[in-house]
């Protein structure tokens, strides 16, 4: 009895040693996509202007780094918080199992880190310090973008007008997930921007700028369930109050298969004159970003729409 005792003693000391050091890799080693590149943009007056679209229009950073007013209709961006951050994530109102306190992106904040430094970080979600940006942050679908359109958005964000703000408070992830997050950081594979013309391919390239699949698809264990891609469902909550994301697969009963693509590009533009769609939508609360979608381009909003019809329909119920 006594070798059997000693025998788990020392089995449950090595587990306990195995774990120690798996855990002491992963937080110091971790993660390792690379040293930042040694580039530096050129900031044009054609990148600034192309940034912005995508930082305000379409890929939604102003969105996501300024805080929204909930208070008002579709919680409309306070102006003199733009890029400021400081939205608050966590479990009460948002799901998540931590809290996380979005950055300030402005030149006041950015101002020591080197264009490569943001690249690596909007790319493969690995900071200017080493450690793992957690994927609240759509980096994954950044790192698919064209090089050129990333240059534009950090082009735009150099000339931002700088906002002072004091340090936010740390992330807190609760366990295993703030062990996790280290491994979660990968390299980009950057991709190209298709022709216009070939307009399924152009869609699919803007939806993956604008992260739609990571809103509008159901997750379990912080991954996408297989197959239920665009068909809606994901949980967000506002003030205590969930709110799901709809089916945008080319299901006839339950996405948007009898939308037609004029139907489909007016229901972003209605919220173009924002103080009439404030106006005509008072009561409404809603976590998509409809105010900053209604300025992304018609040609842009017709590509995502013939990508959409070009999927696979999943009939998928929501209800809000």
């Amino acid at each position: 009895m006594k070798k059997i005792g000693k025998g788990l003693l020392y089995l449950v000391i090595a587990v306990v040693l195995i774990a120690v050091i798996a855990v002491s890799y992963i937080t110091l080693a971790l993660p390792s996509v690379g040293k930042p590149e040694n580039i530096t943009i050129a900031i044009t007056p054609q990148r600034v202007l192309r940034g912005k679209y995508l930082a305000n229009h379409v890929s939604l950073c102003m969105d996501c780094h300024s805080q929204r007013d909930w208070s008002k209709s579709i919680g409309a961006i306070e102006p003199d918080k733009f890029g400021a951050g400081g939205d608050k994530f966590d479990s009460s109102d948002d799901g998540l199992p931590g809290v996380i306190y979005v950055p300030n992106i402005t030149p006041h904040n950015l101002k020591n880190w080197t264009d490569g430094e943001l690249f690596r970080a909007i790319t493969t979600g690995e900071r200017k310090d080493g450690s793992a940006i957690f994927p609240l942050m759509p980096w994954d679908y950044y790192s698919k973008m064209s090089r050129e359109d990333l240059y534009s958005i950090i082009a735009y964000l150099r000339k931002l007008t700088p906002i002072v703000t004091s340090p936010y408070p740390k992330r807190q992830l609760d366990f295993p997930l703030n062990i996790l997050v280290y491994t979660m950081p990968h390299k980009a594979s950057l991709g190209e921007i298709p022709p216009q013309s070939d307009t399924i391919k152009y869609g699919a390239y803007i939806i993956n700028e604008a992260a739609c699949g990571g809103c509008h698809s159901p997750l379990k264990n912080g991954k996408i369930i297989h197959g239920m891609d665009y068909a809606g469902g994901r949980d967000f909550k506002i003030q205590g109050r969930s709110y799901y994301s709809a089916n945008i697969t080319p299901d006839k009963a339950t996405g948007i298969g009898n939308w037609t693509r004029e139907a489909f590009v007016n229901r972003f533009k209605s919220y173009t004159d924002s103080a009439g769609a404030k106006q005509k939508n008072a009561h409404a609360i809603s976590p998509m970003p409809w105010y900053d979608y209604s300025g992304m381009s018609e040609a842009d909003l017709k590509a995502i729409y013939a990508y959409l019809k070009s999927i696979k329909p999943v009939s998928h119920k929501i209800v809000n």
